[in-house]
C-alpha cells in the first residue's frame, strides 16, 4: 500500500511517502525557512560573468541567484541544431543593471546561491505550463507508447498557441474534458504574472508556489496512492476543498488522524528518520551500507557484515550486492543525495552478476521523482552515477555541525590530550614560575585521567615541578584543555575550596 502521511506542527510541517510501508521520501518545510523553488521573481542583473557564461540576479533573497547562459537564452535557440552555445557570449543576452523575470530551479544551498531561469514553467495538477516554448511533452512515467500518443493528440487540439505544455504522471487515462480547467487556471497565473512585469521596482516575487502540504496533494496525491492521512483538521479541511476541486474521485481517500497523538510515531516513521540519519545502513541479510556525504560527492560502500550465504562465496556476494542496490536506490530518495555518487559494491568476478546488480540499481531508481543517470562501472569496479539537486538533503535539514568537532566527525584521543597537556605545561615551567595549575578538561578525559593516568599526572609534576590539578567541565569538548589559573600553590588550593 502506498500512503502520504502528512504531520502539521507549529514550526514545521512534513511530508512522508510510504511504499509497502516503508518511509521512502521525506519532505520538511520550515516556517522560517520555505522551499523556493518554483517562485518566479522580478530581478535585476548585479554582474555579468563572460569567463563562466553565467550571471548573478539580485532577487530578493540574501544571496544573489546564478543564472547560467543556457538558462538565459530563448527555449526556440536551445532547440536550434545549427546555434552552438559555445558562440554566443552571456553578455550578448543580457546586460548589468537589466531587470529580468526569473523562476527557481534549484534551493539555494551552503554557500552558494539559488539557481534560476528565465525560461518559466507553471504547474498544474495534470499540465504544466510552458508559456514561451512551442512544444508537447510527456512524462516519463507514462511508458505506454500508445497512451503517450493518444495524451499528445488530445493536447494538441486545445494548446494554446504559440506556447508548449507537458503532460504530468496525473494525467494518464485523462480526457480531454480532464485538462481544459488545468489549462484555463494556468493561462488566468500567467496573465497574473504578465500583468505585473511592469508594476513596481525589482527584486521582488511575483509568483509564489504552494505551500508542502498543497503541492503535495497536487504534485503526489494520485490514483497510485490508496490513503492520505493528515493530523490537523483545519488542514483537513483544506486539502478536501483542493481535492474537489481536481481529482474528486480521491476524496474518499483523504483521513484525518486525530492530533493528540503522534502521527508519525505511530506509522513506526520517527524510527525510520532516525535510521535515515546515520551513516550505516544495516540490510536484512546482515550485510550493510556506509554512506559518507561530503560537498563534492557521496561515497557509498557495501560490506557482507554478518551475511555468510548458504552457497559459495560469489553467490553470497551477489546476495548482497543486489540487496544493496534496492536499498542504496531507496535511500538516495530518502536522504534526497543529489550531484556526484560513487557506489563501492563488493568486488564480483562475473561480469553477467555485475550487470544484473546494475539492472536492478536502474530499475528501482525509476521510482525517484528526481532524474537520476547510472554512467556505469569504472576500471576500479566503482559504479559512477549522478542525481539531480532540487532540495537540501535530509542531513542538511535536521543536523547542524557539531560544536565539538567542528564537522570532522573526530576528536584527539585520549593519548592526544595527554600530550596537549605535557607540551602546556612545559610551557608554563619555561615563561612562568608557578608552583600550581588548574587545568580544564571533558568530563570524559577527567574520568580518564584520573582511573588509568595517575602516573602520568605525577611524572609531569615530578620532571617540570608543578602541581597539577585536573577540573571536569561541561563546556570543554575533547579537542581542547584550557589553562583556568597558574601561581602559588596556597593561591591554587583557594581557588579550588571556593
Amino acid at each position: 500500500m502506498n500512503q502520504i502521511i502528512i504531520d502539521v506542527g507549529l514550526q514545521e510541517n512534513r511530508v512522508a511517502v510510504l511504499e509497502n510501508d516503508e518511509l521512502v521520501e521525506l519532505y520538511i518545510e520550515k516556517d522560517d525557512n520555505k522551499r523556493i523553488v518554483g517562485n518566479i521573481y522580478k530581478g535585476r542583473v548585479v554582474n555579468v560573468l563572460p569567463g563562466m557564461q553565467a550571471a548573478f540576479v539580485d532577487i530578493g533573497l540574501e544571496k544573489n541567484a546564478f543564472l547560467y547562459v543556457k538558462d538565459a537564452i530563448p527555449k526556440e535557440m536551445l532547440s536550434n541544431k545549427k546555434i552552438n552555445l559555445k558562440d554566443i557570449s552571456i553578455r550578448d543576452v543580457i546586460k548589468s543593471g537589466q531587470e529580468i523575470i526569473v523562476q527557481v530551479i534549484k534551493e539555494p544551498f551552503g554557500s552558494k546561491g539559488a539557481r534560476v531561469t528565465t525560461h518559466i514553467t507553471i504547474p498544474g495538477r495534470h499540465i504544466v505550463l510552458m508559456p514561451y516554448t512551442d512544444y508537447i511533452g510527456v512524462s516519463r512515467r507514462i511508458s505506454d507508447e500508445a497512451e503517450r500518443n493518444r495524451l499528445r493528440d488530445i493536447v494538441e487540439s486545445i494548446k494554446p498557441a504559440n506556447m508548449g505544455l507537458i503532460l504530468r504522471t496525473a494525467s494518464e487515462g485523462l480526457e480531454i474534458e480532464d485538462f481544459k480547467d488545468d489549462i484555463k487556471f494556468l493561462l488566468k497565473v500567467l496573465h497574473k504574472i504578465d500583468s505585473e512585469r511592469n508594476l513596481g521596482f525589482a527584486p521582488r516575487v511575483m509568483y509564489k508556489d504552494l505551500d508542502l502540504i498543497h503541492r503535495t496533494v497536487r504534485d503526489m496525491f494520485t490514483k497510485n496512492i490508496q490513503k492520505l492521512i493528515i493530523n490537523r483538521r483545519d488542514e483537513y479541511k483544506s486539502i478536501v476543498e483542493l481535492v474537489e476541486m481536481i481529482s474528486p474521485q480521491l476524496k474518499p481517500r483523504i483521513e484525518y488522524f486525530d492530533s493528540s497523538h503522534d502521527i508519525f510515531g505511530y506509522f513506526g516513521i520517527e524510527q525510520a528518520i532516525n535510521r535515515a540519519l546515520d551513516r550505516k545502513v544495516w540490510l536484512k541479510s546482515g550485510g550493510y551500507v556506509v554512506i559518507d556525504e561530503t560537498e563534492a560527492l557521496t561515497s557509498i560502500d557495501v560490506n557482507t557484515g554478518k551475511y555468510v550465504g548458504s552457497i559459495n562465496l560469489e553467490d553470497t556476494v551477489l546476495r548482497t550486492n543486489i540487496e544493496a542496490a534496492k536499498e542504496i536506490a531507496k535511500q538516495l530518495r530518502l536522504r534526497n543525495i543529489g550531484g556526484i555518487i560513487i557506489i563501492d559494491f563488493i568486488d564480483m568476478n562475473n561480469e553477467y552478476n555485475e550487470q544484473e546488480v546494475l539492472k536492478i540499481l536502474e530499475d528501482e531508481l525509476k521510482k525517484d521523482r528526481t532524474k537520476s543517470t547510472v554512467l556505469g562501472m569504472t576500471q576500479l569496479g566503482l559504479v559512477e552515477m549522478t542525481r539531480k539537486k532540487v532540495r537540501s538533503r535530509l542531513t542538511t535539514k535536521m543536523l547542524m555541525e557539531c560544536p565539538y568537532c567542528n564537522g570532522t566527525g573526530k576528536v584527539y584521543s585520549e593519548s592526544s590530550i595527554l600530550s596537549l597537556i605535557d607540551k602546556e605545561i612545559r610551557r608554563i615551567k619555561l615563561h612562568t614560575s608557578a608552583e600550581a595549575v588548574i587545568i580544564e578538561v571533558n568530563t570524559h578525559t577527567e574520568e580518564y585521567l584520573k582511573s588509568n593516568n595517575q602516573y602520568f599526572i605525577k611524572k609531569i609534576e615530578e620532571e617540570y615541578g608543578i602541581t597539577l590539578f585536573i577540573k571536569a567541565s561541561q563546556s570543554i569538548h575533547n579537542n581542547e584543555i584550557k589553562v583556568k589559573n597558574i601561581g602559588k600553590i596556597d593561591f591554587i588550593k583557594g581557588i579550588l575550596e571556593r
